[in-house]
């Protein structure tokens, strides 16, 4: 199914950048799982555009569920939630209508689906999406959580400048949740933002690196070959719009490394078997082995810029320029941290449904 994933917790979007509403449906969650239509809300805010750092479209999200769960539980039925679209401004589009804007979704949409596509902000393809997959990851956090797993990101670099590395995970990802801007250290934070606004000024944008670490999973989480952790997560990960790399552990620096450097040593402590380092990030053999899952997106650039850009016209092929009326982000980058952290929810109950089955997560 072309808008679906997961084996045995499933995802499927629905809904374009300037229809009625977008939306997500979850089939195979447990039934008796908590909702906690607040914390929905506020991760949702995470997500939401603010201030000069983001797109003037301003969404209140105010999603609906449809189905599903009742009296603040899932049912096990399939969940739907939707959220209606109310800032669109489609005629910034009309003009351009025709027009390839560079690294989109515009020509590619419009060889698939011959001209029937909604171009309107991107339609289908636009990253409006992502408040469904923010909603969807934000319903099953809750139960996560009271399973002792909590998933945390952090802008690791952007516009240049590196954040620091996660010290103490457990409270580096609880003061994440507050943060407006997540970036662990201020001075990095403000320097991010600077150098942001910088890129806006000059009709610029700029991207950066995203790392996530998740915690509490058992050993043993993930299929070899073909549905290994690293797979999972990747295959949802790379759904993310502007997501353009993704590395485990170590990464390509894994390359420059000696084997004895590289190799994680296993070791004795007070709370069982682990490894003296996370080269591998968790991950051996497609497989969890009970240190933190840690992992890095690259996110690129936002490619709607309001500068000029060459194009071509997709009715007669000939050159063009392209100069954007819509509203765009700068920068995408602290506004995709929570929807990391969703995605990761979402893919992390998949892996969990298929070792211990779909009612894992439930009432017990």
């Amino acid at each position: 199914m072309k808008n679906t994933i997961g084996n045995h917790v499933s995802v499927t979007l629905f809904g374009e950048s300037h229809g009625p509403s977008i939306g997500v449906v979850l089939d195979g969650l447990a039934p008796g799982m908590r909702v906690d239509e607040e914390y929905i809300t506020a991760m949702l805010a995470q997500r939401r555009p603010a201030g000069a750092l983001s797109t003037a479209r301003r969404e209140p999200d105010p999603f609906v569920i449809e189905s599903g769960v009742w009296q603040g539980y899932t049912t096990g039925t399939p969940v739907c939630i939707r959220i209606p679209n109310t800032d669109t401004r489609s005629g910034d589009y009309a003009d351009t209508r025709w027009l390839a804007r560079p690294s989109h979704a515009d020509y590619t949409a419009h060889q698939k689906y011959h001209g029937f596509e909604d171009y309107r902000g991107g339609g289908h393809f636009s990253g409006r999406l992502t408040a469904a997959l923010v909603a969807a990851g934000a319903l099953v956090m809750p139960s996560l959580v009271a399973k002792g797993i909590a998933i945390g990101t952090h802008i690791q670099r952007c516009a240049g400048v590196a954040d620091r590395d996660f010290g103490d995970i457990a409270q580096d990802i609880a003061a994440l949740q507050k943060l407006d801007f997540g970036a662990l250290d201020a001075a990095a934070a403000e320097e991010m933002q600077q150098r942001i606004l910088k890129a806006k000024a000059e009709g610029d944008s700029v991207g950066g690196v995203l790392e996530t670490a998740v915690i509490g999973l058992e050993p043993g989480l993930g299929e070899p070959w073909f549905d290994t952790v690293e797979g999972v997560l990747a295959h949802a990960l790379y759904a993310i719009p502007a997501v353009k790399g993704v590395e485990f552990g170590a990464g390509f620096g894994l390359a420059d490394m000696t084997g004895s450097v590289a190799n994680d040593a296993f070791c004795q402590t007070d709370r069982g078997i682990a490894t003296a380092t996370n080269h591998s990030g968790g991950v051996n053999g497609g497989i969890t082995n009970g240190m933190p899952v840690i992992f890095r997106c690259a996110v690129r650039p936002t490619p709607t810029l309001s500068r000029p850009q060459n194009t071509i016209d997709m009715r007669t092929g000939e050159a063009a320029v392209l100069q954007s009326k819509g509203r765009h982000d700068p920068c995408i980058v602290h506004r995709a941290r929570v929807v990391v952290d969703a995605v990761t929810a979402l893919a992390v109950c998949d892996l969990l449904a298929g070792r211990y089955g779909t009612d894992w997560l439930g009432a017990q």
